[in-house]
């Protein structure tokens, strides 16, 4: 007899419906798996076997086919246990259900039965709804994952007696629900590291508040000890909260990866990832025979923090000059090219040379003039291109040090941040791709970073003396364009003291003269 069930296969962050057809002819007993499964698809004939075994049902004496379809699309993992086990049971007539073809199946399948979670259900889940699937069955730790999607009727089992008794009695199972804004409202208890904690740096925080509120890269030079990392890591507690869409997206990225710190659990946080200085191209952007998610796509929605950037490799550090750009990650494998999501904030932070103390007021610098070349040199023309804000942060003065109250905190700085993003979003309501300023294209800069003829003349003389090119020019103005933001201005028509200030943010060595 012939039969078929619905599952679902990973590409990328996406997923793809798959039919898992099973026949039971005459033949030599056993089961043959044929559509392109690798090798823990392959191993799911000997778990179905003696599962189905195990939870008492009886196992076909003859041959059993089982085809993946489509027949061109690799099939991997072992979420196809679960499937394959119902379609067997209701080839050989053990079981019945009036709703099969509505019906889409995950999970693996363990010896005795019992079903285990599995990784990238919540876009399995995505993908169902929109193909018109109505009820999802899944292992019981991923059910109130596959809730996040509304409108789509999902049960957990917790065994393969479970998942054929709800087949044949579905009206004595209730669906699992889950409201996703109640879970992403759920950030009660979360301590975030406070802006408060910073001593000095008036210059480093102003451009942290630049670049929540605009999205913008941003790089803090400095010796050993005058607060590069602490400043970074207070960035969280300053961003505006993640849209539902947003925290979807993000959810889906962590699902895939299998990195959900709580199965079932929103993503209600924006990510903070940072990747040590010795990771590998793959680890930063993606990658392996089965692409996966690298650092830059956990970071998406989020931030991104290299610390002592000077110290990843040359060519690794160029890998992030796509999604630095463009927003996404492609990989290409000889059997599928996936895009990932990349749309993060990059903060990075380094020390002036290799001894840490060039410029340093207290400490004299040891290298050379060819070594602190050196040291920069891994960092490429393009790359520093894309780093919209770039600041000095010195060591701080021993009245510094020792000083009590030392400026907002990051509640205070938040709610003007959140302001100046609500104006952004209101401005680009109609381009659904553009959600702040960093993310402005050509046609918005024209728009909404206008100068008057003084001020195009000023621009003039400052583009001259840092030899800036077109896209360092165009990152300018939207660091300006974020700032007249910060001081609640909506004319499109940039002031000179904000393009100044944004210019002190453009380049690490200081301007001669003055604007």
């Amino acid at each position: 007899m012939h039969t078929r069930v619905w599952s679902a296969a990973l590409l990328g962050i996406e997923a793809v419906k798959v039919g898992v057809e099973v026949d039971i002819a005459g033949g030599l007993p056993g089961v043959v798996v044929v559509g392109l499964p690798d090798s823990a698809v392959q191993e799911a004939r000997e778990r179905v076997r003696v599962a189905l075994k195990n939870s008492g049902f009886v196992v076909p004496q003859r041959k059993v086919v089982v085809n993946l379809t489509p027949a061109d699309l690799r099939k991997e993992g072992p979420g196809f246990d679960l499937p394959i086990a119902v379609a067997i049971l209701l080839a050989s007539e053990q079981i019945y259900s009036d709703n099969i073809n509505t019906t889409l199946f995950l999970g693996e399948v363990s010896l005795d039965g019992a079903l285990r979670g599995v990784a990238g259900v919540l876009p399995m889940a995505a993908t169902a709804k929109k193909l018109g699937i109505t009820r999802l069955i899944v292992p019981t730790a991923n059910a109130r994952e596959a809730a996040l999607i509304q409108d789509l009727q999902v049960y957990g089992c917790a065994d393969l007696r479970e998942v054929t008794t709800l087949l044949q009695l579905p009206e004595n199972f209730t669906a699992m629900q889950v409201d996703p804004l109640r879970e992403l409202q759920r950030q009660e208890g979360h301590l975030w590291l406070d802006l408060r904690d910073v001593k000095g740096q008036h210059l480093a925080r102003r451009a942290l508040e630049i670049a929540a509120a605009g999205g913008h890269n941003l790089l803090l030079v400095g010796p050993p000890g005058s607060g590069k990392t602490m400043l970074a890591r207070r960035l969280s507690g300053i961003l505006p909260t993640m849209s539902l869409q947003e925290a979807l997206e993000v959810t889906q990225i962590y699902s895939v990866a299998g990195l959900l710190p709580e199965r079932g659990s929103l993503v209600n946080q924006r990510p903070f990832r940072s990747p040590h200085h010795s990771a590998s191209g793959p680890a930063l952007v993606g990658g392996g025979s089965i692409p996966k998610p690298g650092e830059v796509s956990l970071a998406h929605h989020g931030i991104l923090y290299c610390d002592e950037l000077t110290e990843f490799k040359r060519d690794v550090l160029e890998f992030m000059r796509q999604p630095l750009e463009d927003g996404l990650v492609t990989v290409s494998r000889a059997r599928q090219t996936v895009t990932f999501p990349a749309r993060f904030t990059l903060i990075a932070s380094t020390n002036p040379c290799a001894c840490g103390y060039y410029g340093d007021m207290v400490q004299a610098c040891i290298c050379t003039s060819h070594q602190r070349q050196q040291y920069w040199g891994k960092l490429s023309g393009p790359l520093l291109d894309r780093i919209d804000l770039q600041v000095q942060v010195g060591r701080l003065k021993p009245e510094e040090m020792v000083q009590q109250s030392t400026g907002e905190d990051s509640a205070t700085v938040r709610e003007r941040v959140q302001k100046a993003r609500q104006l952004a979003r209101e401005r680009f309501s109609k381009t659904l791709q553009i959600q702040h300023n960093a993310q402005m294209q050509s046609a918005q800069i024209r728009q909404w970073c206008q100068l008057t003829p003084e001020n195009r003349t000023k621009l003039e003389m400052v583009i001259r003396k840092l030899g800036l090119s077109v896209r360092g020019m165009d990152r300018l103005l939207k660091v300006a364009r974020t700032i007249a933001d910060l001081q609640g201005q909506t004319s499109p028509y940039l002031d000179w003291d904000d393009i100044k200030e944004a210019v002190q943010y453009r380049s690490l060595e200081r301007l001669s003269g003055g604007i």
